[in-house]
């Protein structure tokens, strides 16, 4: 228990730090990249880059990023969020305006993240230069979802964790299947 009532202090603390502390001008450029990452447009659009400026790597690492953003989408939003209805934080915890625009849904876990990190580290192993361009707005959606009050720092944890599976598993189940059939 004594875990659990550490962890929610710590949500809370965070969450108020990062809504409080973060530089107008700094928020702003959250919020665009954001709204830019809305609907997974800047991961379709990264996808569209190297499909037509990275020849066959590009292409091959397009499809792995975008089919582990699916799976991450699919179990984010489609299986965790309908499972775990966790509330937004409060809006009292929030000092700007931001906090008007959240979504409704279950604050756990974040897919936004999920989606960010599933695409990136797909792309990482298999063209390096794109995976590290990729992860400068990866991480800074993953501050914008806690600095907006849309989600606790756990939400965001958990979405990465599962942006993580969600990669290994495109980069991993093919070459287990190909070995077992």
């Amino acid at each position: 228990m004594r875990l659990i009532a550490g962890l929610r202090e710590a949500d809370r603390h965070l969450t108020q730090r990062a809504a409080s502390r973060i530089p107008p001008a700094i928020g702003r450029l959250l919020s665009a990249v954001e709204e830019t990452a809305e609907s997974s447009k800047l991961w379709c659009g990264a996808a569209a880059v190297m499909t037509a400026f990275g020849g066959w790597r590009g292409r091959r690492s397009a499809v792995s990023g975008l089919a582990a953003l699916a799976v991450a989408q699919l179990v984010s939003n489609g299986v965790c969020k309908q499972l775990v209805d966790r509330p937004r934080p409060p809006k009292e915890w929030i000092e700007h305006d931001e906090v008007e625009d959240r979504p409704d849904s279950s604050s756990f876990p974040s897919g936004h993240t999920a989606a960010a990190v599933a695409f990136t580290a797909t792309i990482a192993p298999m063209w390096p230069l794109a995976g590290a361009l990729c992860a400068v707005p990866a991480t800074l959606l993953a501050v914008e979802r806690v600095q907006s009050g849309a989600h606790y720092p756990t939400d965001v944890a958990a979405g990465a964790l599962i942006g993580l599976g969600s990669a290994w598993l495109t980069l991993h189940v093919p070459r287990l299947l190909r070995h077992c059939l």
